[in-house]
């Protein structure tokens, strides 16, 4: 049974910060195994000093070589996990393709060694990394379990499982990612099941301004709802609010004379369980990202990442990708961001932690709020008992549950892909390197040397992303900052799987919202610094557009 009283006072969310061998195919067989995964445009965009323009207290701007700094951080310039042999040889395998008459070597192993070569079907995202051993099977499988597993309130009879809320949005990871893959928006009156509203306030004062710029705070909740709206409340227990959407058509003609309908969202909340918001929150739309090659996109030295990031532009074609610097939930230290839509975690873990207790509303040992988001103006939230049983530990989720759940996170295997030797899909390729897709959907990296789940290590991998920020336009924009990420700016996200989201989650619902019902309307709403790309494919001819979807089908 869940404790109905506490001798200590609630656990809420208020000034909470961060501060303080071988089936594995790795590259060195690459020859001998025909194994390998691969990068981007080669040589970089910026070098090795990557800057970041931060506010001041002022308002005034300026600029830090952050691989430089002092700080509780030094970012590497350099790959240092490479001997000179390796980094040629690294350098080589990800330069960018510019022969299209034939699939790239190695290209079928999107994933690397950690490939999944199982038959494609409704489950194909659910498949563990082929190169991980008999017992890391054993713990991914329990992972599994908890993803799936159902909390409920409290106080419950099953007390290895409440602690559910008591204001949440789902009952389970399982709810949001379904078969591991992409979310969708309600459709009608149906609940908002594998979607949410994030919340934020910009800041009001210096010290908030402060707090965001030393990476202490992303951004500032709600007095009253927090970071993000939920849906659902245990029973006796009023829900935050609903989630209403409102589309307007928005016919875009291409040069060739097709007309293509967009749906621009418009969002609201109705029924609000404990009075107005205040004025200036910003309401963002998040549908669940699909989960394969999470782990691997971790394992991506650091380097990499800084060495394709422009912030400048100083190269002046237009592209001025930015990497995201956060905290990590539990040491507090300076790390980039990979994960989440503006790069808001740095980590699978910070992302699993987040996701327990935003979504769920079980509290862990790095994010250990036993009311989920629940705010002090919500007493009667707060009066609810919690999961916490001091047998287990001190919070509802006590370890291995979120070891347990970041490893079949990291481990959820990129399947191969399809149709690589296809001629429209090799079209489609050369068209999608020709439109400068490739700019920020960078096709290739080899991972680190010391990655720290030894099956992600120095693997040629296939993502289609740079992972950094980038300025996708005002029709994209929800007007919210995140960190250094603004209103504007997104994380390139990731490609691979992406021909597969009919097949596993029943929909092709694209971009951060699902307002995108295909690809062709995903890529007409991109702006911004994809302008140039979105206006090229705008610009093909019908037979050329479907060789680039194609493509990206192949994916």
């Amino acid at each position: 049974m869940k404790n109905v009283t506490s001798p200590t006072p609630p656990r809420t969310r208020e000034g909470h910060n961060h501060s303080p061998a071988c089936p594995q195919h790795p590259l060195d067989d690459e020859l001998a195994r025909g194994c390998l995964p691969h990068r981007g445009n080669g040589a970089g965009k910026s070098g090795y000093w990557y800057r970041l323009v931060l506010p001041l207290l002022s308002g005034a701007l300026f600029l830090i070589p952050i691989v430089a700094t002092g700080g509780d951080s030094i970012f590497p310039t350099s790959r240092t996990d490479l001997n000179p042999k390796d980094q040629k040889r690294v350098e080589s395998v990800t330069r960018a393709t510019t022969d299209f008459s034939k699939p790239e070597q190695f290209e079928l192993m999107a994933g690397g060694g950690a490939t999944t070569k199982a038959s494609v079907n409704g489950n194909i995202f659910s498949h563990f990394s082929a190169n991980i051993t008999f017992e890391e099977e054993q713990e991914f499988k329990l992972g599994n379990a908890l993803f799936t597993k159902l909390w409920v309130s409290s106080p419950s009879s099953t007390q290895a499982s409440d602690g559910l809320g008591p204001l949440f949005n789902a009952r389970a990871c399982q709810s949001c990612h379904l078969k591991d893959g992409r979310g969708h928006p309600p459709e009608g009156a149906a609940d908002a099941t594998s979607m949410f509203l994030r919340l934020a306030r910009p800041a009001r004062t210096d010290d908030e301004r402060a707090a965001i710029a030393d990476y202490r705070k992303l951004n500032f909740p709600d007095a009253v709802y927090g970071e993000q709206l939920q849906d659902l409340a245990v029973p006796g227990l009023q829900a935050e609010g609903r989630l209403q959407i409102a589309y307007q058509d928005l016919p875009v003609t291409l040069a060739d004379g097709e007309v293509v309908t967009l749906r621009k969202p418009s969002y609201s909340v109705s029924d609000l369980g404990f009075g107005p918001m205040e004025g200036d929150v910003t309401l963002s739309p998040r549908v669940a990202p699909p989960m394969i090659g999470m782990g691997l996109i971790q394992a991506i030295h650091e380097a990499d990442l800084l060495d394709n990031a422009d912030p400048d532009d100083q190269d002046g074609d237009g592209i001025s990708g930015k990497a995201a610097l956060v905290r990590d939930h539990k040491s507090g230290e300076l790390k980039i961001g990979r994960f989440g839509f503006k790069a808001q975690n740095a980590s699978i873990r910070d992302q699993s932690s987040s996701a327990f207790v935003g979504d769920i509303g079980i509290s862990t040992p790095d994010d250990p709020f036993d009311h989920g988001d629940c705010r002090k103006a919500q007493s009667d939230c707060l009066a609810l008992p919690t999961g916490v049983q001091p047998r287990l530990g001190p919070v509802e989720a006590p370890d291995p549950v979120l070891p347990l759940v970041t490893f079949y996170s990291e481990n959820l295997a990129v399947p191969a892909r399809r149709d690589i030797g296809d001629a429209g899909v090799l079209k489609g390729k050369q068209l999608f390197y020709q439109a400068g897709c490739a700019s920020c959907h960078m096709p290739k990296f080899v991972t680190s040397r010391d990655a720290g789940n030894k099956a992600h290590a120095f693997q040629l991998i296939w993502p289609y992303s740079d992972f950094l920020l980038h300025d996708m336009g005002e029709g994209l924009a929800d007007g919210q900052q995140v960190g250094v990420a603004n209103g504007q700016e997104w994380r390139t996200q990731p490609l691979w799987g992406i021909g597969l989201t009919q097949t596993v989650n029943g929909h092709t619902f694209f971009l951060h919202d699902g307002r995108a019902r295909n690809l062709t309307e995903a890529i007409l709403w991109h702006g911004g610094e994809a302008q140039t790309a979105r206006d090229a494919f705008a610009s093909l001819s019908k037979d050329d557009r479907a060789s680039l979807l194609t493509f990206l089908e192949s994916l």
